[in-house]
């Protein structure tokens, strides 16, 4: 709390007067003379220290009703990016849902079963987030951080995953048909079970890549995949996976595929 300090009182103006040089400056003595009255008077009322006291008061009291209502106030905050998710819910655009999900994530706030399918969610920063069983079908996640994710069980198909960070994340169990992830970060990504038919695996970071218990790998391009074990690339050839670096031929052989499974 501010100290108040007691001034003098001042001189008389017969003598304050005497004291002024230049005498042009007369005026300015004058007028500095009657502030100084003013300030000495004012200083002996006890009405303005009560309403000085009263300020600081107040300051303290809604500082207190700040922190008091901060649980309120981030749950106001949670519902209103949950209503921009939900609103948004199969349509495509961005519709503020880059913003809504990297709040709710910063938060520590679940997003399991969240529905942003076919949603532009590009450049997204969702470390570590809880994603089982989302619905991310079509999404465009380019260069999406995805770090440490665990995204199991989640419905990836048509994905645009390309450039995006998926070190660490958990895939286990994710349907990853048709998915691009062209030149994606996959170290230490668990596939334990994950569908990747037909999944773009061009230039991706595979070091570490938990692959053994892959359910499907027919017709997935893995063409200068990187940090790659021998043992996987066996694997993944022995499961259908191919080696094209030209989009035209591998679409070739997407498309016959296709129309073998067509009635």
């Amino acid at each position: 709390m501010r100290e108040r300090v007691r001034r003098d009182r001042p001189r008389p103006w017969q003598e304050q007067r005497l004291t002024a040089r230049p005498r042009w400056a007369l005026p300015f003595y004058k007028v500095e003379w009657w502030l100084s009255w003013t300030s000495w008077a004012l200083g002996h009322w006890a009405l303005l220290e009560v309403l000085e006291h009263l300020g600081t008061l107040s300051v303290l009291v809604a500082v207190v009703f700040y922190f008091y209502e901060r649980g309120e106030r981030i749950q106001q905050r949670h519902y209103q990016a949950w209503q921009v998710i939900n609103t948004a819910q199969g349509r495509g655009g961005n519709g503020g849902r880059v913003d809504a999900l990297q709040e709710l994530n910063r938060d520590h706030v679940s997003l399991t079963g969240v529905d942003a399918s076919e949603a532009f969610l590009q450049g997204i920063h969702l470390e570590h987030a809880e994603l089982s069983r989302c619905d991310l079908h079509a999404a465009d996640l380019r260069n999406g951080d995805l770090r440490g994710a665990k995204l199991d069980f989640c419905n990836l198909r048509d994905a645009n995953l390309r450039a995006a960070d998926l070190s660490g994340a958990d895939l286990r169990d994710a349907a990853m048909q048709d998915v691009d992830l062209n030149g994606a970060d996959l170290e230490r990504v668990n596939l334990e079970h994950a569908d990747l038919t037909n999944t773009d695996l061009r230039y991706a970071n595979a070091v570490n890549l938990g692959w053994q218990k892959i359910d499907s790998m027919k017709l997935a391009n893995i063409y200068g995949i990187k940090g790659a074990s021998t043992e996987f690339v066996t694997f993944a050839q022995a499961h259908g996976a191919v080696s094209i670096e030209s989009d035209e031929q591998w679409n070739i052989l997407l498309r016959a595929a296709s129309s073998e499974r067509a009635p």
